[in-house]
């Protein structure tokens, strides 16, 4: 774990290491000012040299003016390597999230991998500042008091060294039990954090339903659950501050009274009682600095697990070793396919798949929910792997493809149509970075999309706001579609991609799928059979196999399902507006 967190720190060694070298500094600095200042008292001011004042003075003046710069340094590379491994952490997070498998990304909730890019690695950077900082200074600074405490008075020093002793004793058991419930909260964090993004996210069907009093008690419990386990954490840190401040206070009675009968046994200067009192100062106060540390260090504990899990977590997919760098047709072959979202799973998701589908062929793919129609189109991309069998796509396997050059030529429009901020030629050119202004509007011509974004009055430069809200539903999909088509891929998949447009608009659609990229296979999942109906080949599901394949005749004398959803959809006289798409 802490391997794995400090590999991130990269550029910022040098200022890691500089940071306790400045923090040392300053504490040799600040440990000579009370041995010098009882230099002062017990031979300038007892007796009366001046020169000695001024002589001594002047050098604490030059010893607290390299403490100073000192500590500005640590203050200052201190903060420069705590934020740039933050930094790190969070680029290496993303892109390591990047090339997840939808499987490893099934195993973090979305609200759990923010909370680990912003809480989680804000409390490693604090915890990593402090490490650098106070754990180098508090622990130096400790023994160089000692050190010094014990050659003015060994007698003296020995009531620290025992106060010290027993602080670590206590301190360590405060931290452990108060270590437990840290680690308890921060999974509570990711359930905060998906409420508030669910509640935003869904704020409109939220009011619609007036259900605000409903989030709000859904949010206040997830709150309440935090605030119950940081009440616990710190009822046990709450002993360490009187702990410390009776120790401190014991030791500078204790001090003070041996101390003042050892100066009248002329045992002891006055000035040596001076700095061992500052000395005590200096001890228990950076003792108390130390069990800070620790407490963040706990804190961050439970985050740097966290953390490390994202960051060393494997991909399911990986690259073959000489990937193949071009797909060489549309053509997708399935066979004895079977596949789970977990590899525990009892049942398979889909059982005994075995297709054949040729270039340049429209497939519709048409079942009841839960049908695993989505999950049969998931696997032609390689978006999962499958448990057995093999697919094949271009007459090669799909894993002997590099998996970029196969996405490349696999263009899905899922069923939740995502747009992201910026415009909608911005938008369009997620599907090809490069792509002119005329492909745009060509591709939006294709997905019938082109007349509703001219009437926009910005046209193509209309800004797009978070989640495509400033656009209908019907609207969105078809961007998505356009923007698919810019990826001018071998195989296009619509995952009910045309479920908001009318009957009218799909039957244009499909009809310039038809006309203009014929070569491309096209595989169509829709509830509607007049959105497949037309297509070369209709895939029937149902349970995870396919109960029919053939064309739309075929099917309608030999398919049970598929003759029963034609006449439900068809027996009351079709959609709407079916006339308006022939």
């Amino acid at each position: 774990m802490i391997r794995t967190i400090l590999k991130e720190v990269k550029e910022y060694k040098w200022a890691s290491i500089v940071t306790p070298i400045f923090m040392l500094l300053e504490v040799l600095m600040e440990t000579l000012i009370p041995f010098l200042m009882a230099s002062i008292i017990d031979n300038g001011v007892n007796t009366g040299d001046i020169h000695h004042i001024y002589r001594i003075g002047g050098l604490m003046i030059v010893v607290a003016a390299i403490g100073l710069f000192a500590g500005l340094g640590g203050g200052r590379f201190g903060a420069k390597a705590s934020t740039g491994l933050a930094r790190n952490l969070r680029s290496s997070m993303f892109r390591h999230i990047q090339t997840f498998s939808f499987s490893n990304i099934d195993k973090f909730s979305t609200a759990g991998l923010v909370t680990r890019l912003t809480t989680d690695v804000t409390n490693v950077q604090n915890a990593y500042q402090m490490i650098l900082r106070m754990a180098m200074r508090a622990p130096a600074s400790m023994v160089c008091a000692l050190v010094m405490a014990f050659a003015i008075n060994a007698r003296l020093a020995s009531i620290y060294l025992v106060a010290v002793l027993i602080l670590g004793v206590i301190l360590f058991f405060i931290i452990s039990h108060a270590t437990k419930y840290f680690r308890q909260a921060f999974p509570k964090y990711d359930e905060l954090n998906a409420s508030i993004q669910e509640n935003v996210s869904a704020i409109r069907v939220v009011k619609a339903y007036v259900r605000e009093e409903h989030e709000t008690n859904k949010l206040k419990k997830a709150s309440e659950n935090i605030y119950k386990i940081f009440v616990k954490a710190e009822c046990n840190i709450i002993f360490n501050a009187p702990i410390m401040q009776f120790t401190v206070y014991s030791c500078i009675l204790l001090i003070s009274w041996i101390g003042a009968k050892m100066i009248v046994a002329d045992s002891l200067t006055t000035g040596e009682l001076m700095s061992l009192l500052a000395y005590c100062m200096n001890i228990l106060m950076n003792l108390m600095m130390l069990s800070m540390v620790f407490v963040t260090i706990s804190m961050s504990t439970a985050s740097m697990e966290r953390i490390s899990e994202v960051l060393n977590e494997t991909s399911d997919l990986q690259n073959p070793e000489r990937p193949l760098m071009e797909v060489p047709d549309g053509s997708i072959t399935f066979r004895d396919v079977e596949f789970s979202y977990h590899k525990d799973s009892q049942e398979p998701v889909l059982k005994d798949i075995d297709l054949e589908i040729h270039s340049g062929e429209t497939i519709g793919i048409i079942g009841g929910t839960g049908s695993a129609k989505t999950s049969l189109v998931n696997l032609i991309s390689r978006l999962y792997d499958v448990t057995s069998g093999e697919i094949l796509v271009g007459g090669h396997n799909v894993k002997d493809y590099d998996m970029e050059v196969l996405r490349n030529q696999v263009s899905v429009v899922l069923q939740n149509n995502v747009l992201f901020s910026g415009t909608i030629y911005e938008n369009l050119r997620w599907g090809d970075k490069s792509a002119t202004d005329e492909e745009c509007q060509a591709a939006c011509k294709l997905a019938c999309a082109d007349d509703f974004i001219r009437a926009f009055p910005d046209g193509y430069n209309t800004y797009i706001e978070q989640g495509g809200t400033n656009v209908s539903g019907g609207q969105k999909q078809r961007l998505c579609i356009a923007r698919a088509l810019l990826k001018k891929p071998k195989i296009l998949i619509l995952d009910d991609s045309t479920s908001a447009v009318d009957t009218a608009t799909d039957a244009r659609i499909r009809r310039a799928f038809r006309e203009e990229i014929p070569n491309t296979t096209k595989l169509i999942i829709s509830q509607r059979i007049s959105s497949v109906q037309d297509a070369d080949r209709i895939i029937v599901m149902e349970e995870g196999k396919i109960h029919g394949f053939g064309t739309h005749e075929e099917l309608l004398k030999s398919d049970s399902i598929y003759q029963e959803v034609y006449e439900s959809q068809t027996g009351g006289g079709g959609d709407f507006d079916e006339k308006g798409g022939d």
